[in-house]
C-alpha cells in the first residue's frame, strides 16, 4: 500500500511507516528526518532498532498506527523528539525529562569532559570528592560525574522544583539517589564548600536573541534555563563569585558557554579571583564550549 500522505494506517508495514514519516518530516523542514522517524516509530511501536529491521514488512496494527501519528503531528509542530519520549539519552546514561528541564545536548558533554580531566589530573586522595552542579535542571552533568567517579558526593541546585523533582528521580533510576543531594536555591546560594569541582549549563542566550532560536528551542525549552539577560552574562556574574567562595583550595569551575562568550567568562573567572590555567575546551564543532579556573591554594 502506498504511504498516505496525512496519516497511517493498519495497511501500512513498520518500512513503509518509517519511510513515509520521513519523508513528512523532510518537507516539514525537520533537520534530520531519518534519525526522527526512526526514533518514533520505535517508541509508538516499542520496538529497538533490531525490532523494527526484522519486522519491517510486519503490518501495523490500528493503536500503533493512532499513536505514531499523534507523535508525527507533534514532530510537525517542531516538538522536539526528547520532548515526545519524555527522555534523551546524555553520556550513554538515560534521563526522563520535564516541562521544567532542558533537553540535555551533545554539546554539554563538553562540560563533563573538561571537569574529568581536570579532576583526575589533580588526583585528589584521603577524602571524599565534592561536586556542585548549578542550575542542574534534569541532573544530567552532576550524575554523569557522579557515575565516572565512584567515590564522590554531588549536590545541584535549580530555582524550579519541578525541576528538581525530575533529577531526583534521576538520580534513583541511576543508582545514585545515595550519593546526591538536590536543593532549590538561586545558584549556590544555599550550598556550603568546599567543593572540588563545581559545575554548570547556566542559561546564557541574551535576551533579544531568544525570539530567533529555532522553533524546536524558543517553543518548548523552559525560558528560565535560556535567558541569560540583555548581554547572556547575568548568570556568569552571580554565580561565578559565588563558586569561588565555595571551592575547596586547587577546586576548579568549569561553566559551558556560549559561542563567543569564552574570552568574557575568562575574565569574571578571574576577577573573581580564580585562575585560568588552561584554554576552553570546544566541541565537535569546534566551538570553545566549557570554560574552566581553579581556586588556587592560599
Amino acid at each position: 500500500m502506498a504511504p498516505l500522505a496525512t496519516g497511517f494506517d493498519s495497511g501500512h508495514s513498520i518500512e513503509s511507516a518509517r519511510r513515509a514519516l520521513a519523508a513528512r518530516l523532510q518537507s516539514a523542514g525537520i533537520e534530520e528526518p531519518a534519525l526522527d522517524a526512526r526514533l518514533l516509530v520505535g517508541a509508538a511501536l516499542r520496538l529497538d532498532l533490531t525490532g523494527i529491521v526484522t519486522q519491517a514488512a510486519r503490518q501495523l496494527t490500528p493503536e500503533e498506527a493512532a499513536r505514531l501519528e499523534a507523535y508525527a503531528q507533534r514532530r510537525l509542530a517542531h516538538e522536539p523528539v526528547a520532548r515526545i519520549l519524555g527522555a534523551r539519552e546524555f553520556w550513554g546514561l538515560p534521563f526522563q525529562l520535564s516541562e521544567a528541564t532542558l533537553v540535555p545536548r551533545p554539546d554539554t558533554e563538553t562540560v563533563v569532559e573538561l571537569a574529568l580531566e581536570i579532576f583526575r589530573e589533580a588526583a585528589i586522595s584521603g577524602q571524599r570528592p565534592r561536586i556542585a552542579d548549578i542550575g542542574t535542571g534534569s541532573g544530567a552533568i552532576l550524575l554523569a560525574l557522579l557515575h565516572e567517579i565512584p567515590d564522590a558526593f554531588g549536590v545541584g541546585t535549580d530555582l524550579s522544583l519541578s525541576a528538581l523533582d525530575t533529577a531526583r528521580s534521576n538520580a534513583a533510576a541511576l543508582g545514585l539517589a545515595d550519593r546526591s543531594g538536590f536543593v532549590a536555591c538561586s545558584y549556590a546560594a544555599a550550598l556550603r564548600g568546599p567543593f572540588d569541582l563545581i559545575v554548570s549549563n547556566p542559561p546564557y542566550i541574551p535576551s533579544g536573541e531568544i525570539p530567533k532560536l529555532s522553533l524546536d528551542v524558543r517553543e518548548h525549552d523552559p525560558h528560565l534555563a535560556l535567558d541569560g539577560g540583555n548581554d547572556g552574562y547575568d548568570a556568569y556574574r552571580a554565580l561565578i563569585p559565588q563558586a569561588a567562595e565555595r571551592l575547596a583550595p586547587g577546586g576548579a569551575l568549569i561553566v559551558e558557554a556560549g559561542q563567543g562568550q569564552a574570552r568574557d567568562i575568562e575574565t569574571l573567572m578571574t576577577a573573581a579571583a580564580l585562575s585560568v590555567d588552561r584554554p576552553p575546551k570546544a566541541d565537535l564543532a569546534g566551538i570553545p564550549r566549557a570554560v574552566s579556573a581553579r581556586k588556587m591554594p592560599p
